[in-house]
């Protein structure tokens, strides 16, 4: 069986007025999970805790987010979070503060047997064999 991934989704979160990476890192999780819905576990009998779930989270002070705190925020799977530079500060002199601006990319995989499994004729539905 080859890992595959399912699923791919993205979203963005914001602190705007505490600084605090790590709540713009869950805000942007709770974003990108708040576009998708993976019926495929119901529909296909698999079991969603079979699911590894990478996520990638881009902020200018990867440092100061708390990864263990951004994977409790995925309802599903086996979490792993990666924190990288990215993001956005955007800087309020007048009020001297930072808005801090968190990116996500949630990828979902799983264990598929490429045998069971293969693109119909119609290259949008995947269709049991």
């Amino acid at each position: 069986m080859t890992e595959r991934r399912i699923i791919l989704e993205m979203g963005t979160g914001n602190d705007l007025y505490g600084e605090d990476y790590t709540k713009a890192a869950c805000r942007a999780v709770q974003d990108a999970l708040h576009h998708s819905s993976i019926v495929l576990f119901k529909s296909m009998g698999l079991d969603h805790r079979e699911m590894r779930v990478e996520v990638t989270v881009g902020v200018q002070r990867p440092e100061r987010v708390d990864a263990e705190r951004v994977a409790s925020e995925l309802p599903r799977g086996r979490a792993e979070v990666s924190v990288v530079h990215g993001g956005l500060n955007v800087h309020d002199p007048d009020n001297a503060t930072t808005h801090v601006i968190a990116t996500a990319a949630i990828a979902a995989l799983l264990h598929l047997d490429r045998d069971r499994w293969r693109l119909s004729d119609r290259a949008s539905s995947a269709t049991a064999r």
